[in-house]
């Protein structure tokens, strides 16, 4: 039986993934099949008492721009698929609340332009993903409405068999792996996507920085925040990746069409997918990576190798460093983003009285974050103050170090590279870099809060094979080896060839 997680009701743990668009009539068999076929044809809208309490369908368009792009996708080319999006993606018709009682009861005034291109490419919206608070974390247990579990283990907790899904996008991947709908977003800022796609074994792809639209994404890390596809078919993460790979004006780190005609121009000219040079950096060969990940590592190159292409040990040094670099920025960019949420505007505010303003700007910041947001609220604002020293200028060296060593291992040249000293003999280079997607398969809730309160810590140091991808703003896919993921990178704009090389994986799996 599916059972429906009530807006703004916190529950300590929530087996169910998503909050839905309609109630599914109690009378039903299947309720959910229910619910699918009334959303697919008709289109009633959900009644006032209805939307107060369950999530609804967005069908309005709210910029000339993003409608323009939506009418340039294939006509169609979703019709008959449902999605699921993950609730920090902002829609007009239900609540969108990035899981933090700071916003339990916002509505958006518009969609976000992701939504507007797949409801005209004919997808179906069915509901809204739980996730980690803001997207702050890497487990789904960071949220005002409780625990999203893994479908793929037992979800009675009280067995001690329940796993957890993964994070910040572990509802879109739950839901997803629980057959819910055919594919779901998520968003990916230090692996967000890839992480809960590889615990949940499903397919979870991270694009290039810039090439799917931002706007009406809620940002954690704007500079690192990237919408991502997940999905247990390879060939529904590419349709929709078609689809929402669109130029947006109102999105300032879009990439323009000029540059994304350039990438297509470069990879299909310098990229020759069936003799690839696949890299393996030996950084990612960490201590903690299991026996059983590093088997399925291997496994996969030899397949690779099968297929008939040349496999080589790279070097990435500043990956070492990746991941102190990427919590200085991140923190640093989700403590000014947060600022905006003081509960006076909009947004949960408390019911105390309060006799100065700033005492209740206090109070409503105290009582709407959790303790995780508020953790990073507070070293950003230590990186952003005057006795943290340099440290937000070092980290910002260390990702661009980072970029100018991947572009040294890459065979395609970055498109926005300005290093006239780059060599051109490209013969000792690699297509692709292959690597795991996490240290281990998913942990039980009870490992995982076990683990936690020995060190905080551990919940960051997981990132470490996902994030220098996202500090580089490289195309990554993790695609599923039993209850592991491997990860797919590309050079940035080389998303067409992640995709490609994945596929034929899939194939042989």
């Amino acid at each position: 039986m599916l059972r429906v997680r009530i807006v703004g009701r916190p529950q300590k743990l929530v087996p169910s993934f998503c909050r839905l668009v309609h109630r599914a009539s109690a009378s039903t068999s299947d309720p959910w099949n229910s619910l699918i076929s009334s959303r697919i044809n008709t289109n009633k809208d959900t009644t006032s008492a209805e939307k107060n309490t369950v999530t609804g369908s967005s069908t309005s368009c709210n910029s000339s721009t993003a409608s323009t792009d939506a009418a340039s996708s294939p006509a169609g080319s979703l019709s008959g698929t449902t999605y699921i999006a993950k609730d920090n993606i902002v829609t007009t018709h239900e609540f969108s609340t990035g899981a933090s009682r700071i916003l339990s009861n916002y509505r958006s005034p518009f969609d976000a332009t992701v939504v507007l291109l797949l409801d005209a490419a004919g997808s179906t919206l069915l509901g809204k993903s739980n996730l980690d608070e803001f997207g702050m974390g890497s487990s789904t247990t960071n949220s005002h409405y409780g625990t999203t579990l893994n479908p793929l283990y037992s979800v009675e907790v009280e067995t001690g068999k329940a796993h957890i899904s993964g994070g910040s996008s572990g509802g879109s991947a739950a839901a997803v792996a629980g057959k819910l709908a055919n594919f779901a977003l998520g968003t990916d800022t230090g692996g967000s996507v890839r992480q809960p796609a590889s615990y949940c074994g499903t397919v979870g792809f991270k694009p290039t920085y810039g090439r799917i639209s931002r706007w009406g994404v809620i940002s954690y890390a704007q500079t690192l925040d990237t919408v991502g596809i997940i999905s247990d078919d390879i060939h529904t993460v590419e349709k929709v990746y078609h689809v929402l790979d669109k130029y947006d004006d109102k999105d300032p780190t879009s990439l323009p069409d000029d540059i994304r005609n350039s990438l297509k121009s470069k990879c299909s000219e310098d990229v020759n997918s069936t003799s690839l040079t696949v890299g393996v950096p030996r950084e990612f060969v960490v201590g903690d990576l299991s026996q059983e990940v590093k088997e399925v590592w291997f496994s996969v190159l030899s397949q690779l190798q099968d297929m008939g292409h040349t496999v080589k040990i790279v070097s990435v040094p500043s990956i070492k460093q990746s991941l102190s670099s990427y919590y200085t920025l991140a923190t640093a960019e989700a403590a000014s983003n947060l600022s905006r949420y003081d509960g006076v505007r909009y947004g949960q505010t408390t019911e105390d009285l309060q006799e100065k303003a700033h005492d209740l700007i206090v109070a409503n910041r105290t009582n709407g974050f959790g303790p995780e947001v508020q953790r990073r609220i507070l070293l950003g604002n230590y990186t952003l103050s005057s006795e943290s020293g340099d440290h937000y200028i070092k980290a910002t060296q260390v990702r661009e170090k980072l970029v100018n060593e991947f572009n040294q291992v890459f065979n395609l040249r970055h498109v926005f590279s300005n290093d006239t000293n780059v060599d051109k003999e490209t013969s000792g280079r690699c297509d692709i870099l292959v690597a795991p997607t996490a240290i281990n398969s998913a942990p039980t809730l009870e490992e995982y809060h076990q683990q936690n309160e020995t060190n905080f810590l551990n919940d960051y140091v997981n990132d470490i094979l996902t994030v220098p991808a996202s500090l580089a703003g490289l195309p990554t896919i993790s695609i599923p080896r039993g209850k592991h993921g491997i990860q797919i990178m590309g050079q940035f704009g080389a998303d067409q060839t992640v995709l490609d090389v994945s596929k034929k994986l899939m194939e042989v799996k």
